[in-house]
């Protein structure tokens, strides 16, 4: 008994596998492909500026979803004649509909995450021009607009009438002297957005240069949680995590509605966000207590050298049951327990990225007896250290199968 097999969609991904943002949305494709009818996938190595590929001009297939970054790539999907799904927005009435992330929620997480922790004065810096760091920089102003807080917005002196997304962020590492001067001008304390991940690190290095404390005088925080840029930034960066897996998954069910010739119900889809991923660059308080300020940034840079009370009384003009009480007054808990909040933090990190032993990270954290470290981790997780590092492995093991797992299979097929 035959029986007739359907051919195969061909689609091919016009999205660049040089960034992470790219990356996860190709992984978001590949997750629903698996969990639908196989695609014969066309895709090679590409970067974000990239131009259309020759081998697209006489290619036979049935859908494409790119990031539609100029004219010519919408000039040479069009020409195809097929269905297509833009994941990018940045030109408009180019005949596709699109998916993308809703930048104006976006903005409203970084406002209400930088709120929550304290913060009464505001910023943002981005690229001005560029359509995305427009759209954030405009929504995180109507948010502190509509609470009534001061907003200071970054102003380049250099204007583009066009430019690609490149040539803005090359911009961004020419005009560090300039930003430098815009930051040494801002009330302290302040909480900071930047457009996306590569300004907030370029914002990081102008706080370093300019010897402002971050995040005690400015925290910062980015957008698209480019893990490898903002682990790469000093310190951390704080990052708005746009779900690209999620607009690369919703593009591919758009495509694969258009090739089954469905109109499409609606033209342009914003996603939003997953959340805020909290680093270093905004894990503070922003409290008036400048003295509190100092003996917490001290403990940050300082507790795992084996720093003790009597050290951080060194920084500040305070005695210790005034510095004691201040503590419990702002914190709610004492200089003591900060020091050791900031070794056990320290310790977890080491146990789920390295394969250290535990008296090689007792030492690395300032504790001069493993076995002590082992009773208070417990004591404070309810887990050893043994058991913790386990739990992460698991977890971070089941994250890689996911990713690494769904993008296989969907190339494969």
């Amino acid at each position: 008994m035959s029986s007739k097999i359907s051919a195969r969609p061909r689609v091919a991904l016009l999205i660049e596998s040089s960034r992470a943002y790219g990356r996860r949305t190709l992984f978001g494709v590949a997750r629903y492909v698996r969990e639908h009818q196989p695609w014969s996938i066309f895709l090679q190595e590409r970067s974000l500026g990239d131009k259309c590929p020759d081998w697209l001009k006489d290619w036979k297939g049935d859908g494409i979803i790119a990031r539609v970054e100029s004219r010519q790539i919408a000039n040479g999907i069009r020409k195809l004649g097929i269905p297509a799904v833009d994941v990018r927005y940045l030109l408009k009435n180019i005949g596709m509909p699109s998916v993308r992330p809703d930048d104006a929620a976006a903005a409203r997480l970084a406002f209400e995450h930088l709120r929550e922790r304290g913060f009464r004065s505001f910023a943002f810096c981005g690229f001005n021009g560029a359509d995305y760091s427009d759209a954030r920089r405009d929504s995180f102003l109507e948010c502190t607009h509509k609470a009534n807080l001061p907003c200071h917005i970054y102003a380049d002196s250099l204007k583009f009438r066009t430019a690609s997304t490149q040539e803005y962020e090359e911009r961004g590492l020419k005009d560090g002297d300039q930003v430098v001067r815009w930051l040494e001008t801002l009330p302290k304390p302040v909480g900071l957005m930047a457009c996306n991940d590569i300004r907030g690190q370029q914002v990081l290095n102008a706080c370093r240069v300019a010897g402002i404390s971050v995040p005690d005088e400015i925290a910062v925080i980015g957008v698209d949680n480019d893990e490898m840029l903002c682990e790469l930034a000093d310190p951390p960066l704080s990052s708005v995590s746009l779900d690209t897996e999620r607009i690369g998954y919703e593009a591919a069910s758009l495509l694969d509605q258009m090739i089954a010739e469905k109109k499409p119900k609606q033209d342009l889809i914003l996603v939003q966000p997953a959340g805020v991923i909290t680093r270093r660059s905004t894990d503070v308080l922003a409290v008036e207590d400048r003295h509190i300020t100092t003996a917490t940034q001290y403990i940050r840079e300082h507790a795992c050298n084996g720093i003790d009370v009597s050290d951080v009384l060194k920084v500040v003009p305070l005695s210790r049951s005034t510095l004691e009480r201040r503590f419990y007054r702002v914190l709610g808990h004492s200089p003591k327990e900060e020091i050791l909040r900031t070794r056990l933090a320290r310790s977890k990190q080491l146990l789920s990225e390295t394969d250290f032993s535990l008296a090689q990270i007792a030492e690395k954290v300032g504790f001069e007896h493993p076995e002590y470290l082992s009773v208070i981790f417990k004591k404070k997780t309810t887990l050893t250290p043994g058991e913790f590092r386990a739990q992460a492995r698991i977890a971070a093991g089941s994250d890689r199968f996911a990713h690494d797992g769904v993008a296989l299979a969907a190339i494969a097929k």
